[in-house]
C-alpha cells in the first residue's frame, strides 16, 4: 500500500532513475515502435502473457510514467493516457457501452461532452437521461433496464456546483453500473472522486495538470473497484471477437475495463497521447499541488471583490459564504475549491460579451486552467450550441461570464476587470 502524500507522488511516481541511466527527469521517448526479442517474444506481447511496449498508440515509456503518477494521484490502480480529454471521454464510453445503453448523466457538463452525450452517441444507439445532479436520487429515479453508466463531474464547468458524490455513488452501485466522473477542474490536488465511490476518474489534462496552455492530452484512471462480472456487461464475460476470444473478466479480473480501454479503445479508436505532450504535462503535474493551492486563494478573493462590484449582478464560486454548495465544498473540498468563478453582469448577453472583449491581463479564448488569467462568455461559445434550455440546465446564462483565475498579482487582475466592466 502506497502511504506517500499527494505532493510526493506527484513528483516521483512511476519513474525509477536506475531504469532509464539514472535520469532524474522522465525522458521523452519519441519512438513510434519497439524492437522485439524474437517471434515469440512478439507474440507474447500481443497475446499480453507477457508485459512490454509494442506501438505507441498502444503504450509509450513516457506515458507510461504519466499513467501511473496520476493513477498514484488519484488513488486508482491503474490508467490510460489519450490524446485529449474529449477523446478520454469518448474512448472511456465506447469501451464500456454498445447500442442500445443508456447512460444517466448530470445535466451539468462542458457544452462539449454535453453535445457528446446528447447529439453523438445517439447517432450510435446510446442514449441519455440528464438529471439535475443536486439531488443523488434524481439519478435513480431515471434508472432504465439498459442503464449501464452514470456520469458527472465533481465540480461542474461552468455551473460550479459540487457533487455529494458519495450520495451518487450508492445508487450507482444499486444499479450496479460503474460511476464515471470527471475531476478536471477540481483536480486530484483538491479532490480524489474514488474515495467517494468513483470507479473510473477522467481528466482533461491539458487544463490544470499541465497547467501552461501548451499540451493536450487526457488521462482515464479506474479504480478497479467495480464488477464486470455482475451480468450486466457481456463484453467482458464473453469470448472478444475483436481480441482473438479473450474473455477480459476472465483473464483480467478487476483490471478487464482499463486492460480493454488501451489493447482494443487505443488501438481502434487511435486517440494516442504524443510523447512530447506527455512529458511535457509531467512538469506541470510536479507543481499541481502548490498552484491549486494559489489558484483556489485568487479565485476566492476575485469572487469577493466581484460580489461589492455595482456592474455585476450574481457571483458565483464555491468557497464563497453566499454559494448554495458552501456545505458540499467543505465536505469534499475543503482545501481549496479551483480556479473558476462565474459571475452575471447588469446589461446581459451584450454587455457580457463587451466585457470580455476588453480584458487585457485576462485572455478571450476557449481554456481553462492555465497560470495565466482567461476569460470567455459561453452562451456566444462554449455553450452556443446548445438552445436556451439546455444552456440553463448546464448552469449558463445570457449575462454568464467565466473566469479561469490565473497566479498574476490579484490587485492587478482586479483593475483589469474593473477597466473591462466601466
Amino acid at each position: 500500500m502506497n502511504t506517500k502524500q499527494n505532493e510526493t507522488l506527484a513528483l516521483h511516481a512511476g519513474h525509477n532513475a536506475s531504469d532509464t541511466q539514472g535520469t532524474r527527469a522522465v525522458p521523452i521517448y519519441q519512438s513510434t515502435s519497439y524492437v522485439f526479442d524474437n517471434a515469440e517474444h512478439a507474440a507474447n506481447l500481443f497475446s499480453l502473457s507477457e508485459p512490454g511496449y509494442i506501438y505507441t498508440r498502444l503504450n509509450n515509456p513516457t506515458n507510461d510514467v504519466l499513467e501511473q503518477r496520476l493513477a498514484a494521484v488519484e488513488g486508482g490502480v491503474a490508467a490510460v493516457t489519450t490524446a485529449s480529454g474529449t477523446s478520454a471521454i469518448s474512448t472511456t464510453l465506447m469501451v464500456l457501452l454498445k447500442a442500445g445503453d443508456h447512460i444517466v448523466a448530470s445535466s451539468s457538463l462542458y457544452g462539449g461532452t454535453y453535445n457528446l452525450l446528447s447529439v453523438t452517441l445517439p447517432r450510435l444507439g446510446i442514449t441519455t437521461t440528464f438529471v439535475d445532479p443536486d439531488n443523488p436520487k434524481n439519478f435513480e429515479k431515471a434508472v432504465q433496464s439498459n442503464t449501464r453508466a452514470f456520469f458527472a463531474e465533481s465540480l461542474g464547468n461552468p455551473k460550479l456546483d459540487i457533487l455529494d458524490l458519495k450520495g451518487i455513488s450508492g445508487f450507482a452501485q444499486k444499479a450496479k453500473v460503474p460511476f464515471i466522473v470527471d475531476n478536471t477542474v477540481a483536480t486530484p490536488a483538491l479532490l480524489n472522486p474514488i474515495d467517494y465511490g468513483a470507479n473510473i476518474v477522467i481528466h482533461s489534462l491539458t487544463k490544470y495538470i499541465s497547467g501552461n496552455g501548451t499540451s493536450l492530452g487526457g488521462v482515464i484512471v479506474d479504480a478497479c473497484t467495480f464488477d464486470y462480472g455482475n451480468g450486466l456487461f457481456p463484453e467482458f464475460t464473453e469470448p472478444s471477437p475483436g481480441y482473438h476470444g479473450l474473455v477480459y473478466h476472465e483473464a483480467l479480473g478487476a483490471q478487464a475495463f482499463i486492460a480493454k480501454v488501451r489493447v482494443e479503445g487505443l488501438r481502434d479508436f487511435g486517440a494516442a497521447l504524443s510523447p512530447f505532450n506527455s512529458f511535457q504535462i509531467i512538469q506541470g503535474l510536479e507543481t499541481l499541488n502548490i498552484r491549486l493551492k494559489q489558484h483556489s486563494e485568487n479565485a476566492l478573493v476575485i469572487a469577493q471583490w466581484l460580489e461589492q462590484q455595482e456592474e455585476v449582478s450574481w457571483v458565483n464560486y464555491p468557497g464563497l459564504a453566499s454559494s448554495k454548495y458552501n456545505s458540499l465544498a467543505s465536505k469534499y473540498m475543503p482545501k481549496g475549491q479551483s480556479g473558476i468563478v462565474t459571475f452575471g453582469v447588469k446589461g446581459g448577453f451584450e454587455a457580457a460579451k463587451h466585457i470580455a472583449d476588453k480584458t487585457e491581463l485576462f485572455s478571450l479564448l476557449a481554456n481553462i486552467g492555465d497560470t495565466k488569467s482567461l476569460i470567455i462568455h459561453p452562451a456566444s461559445t462554449t455553450h452556443q450550441q446548445l438552445d436556451e434550455e439546455a444552456q440553463k440546465s448546464t448552469g449558463v446564462t445570457q449575462d454568464l461570464i467565466r473566469l479561469s483565475v490565473g497566479l498574476e498579482s490579484i490587485e492587478d487582475l482586479k483593475q483589469d476587470l474593473k477597466q473591462a466592466m466601466s
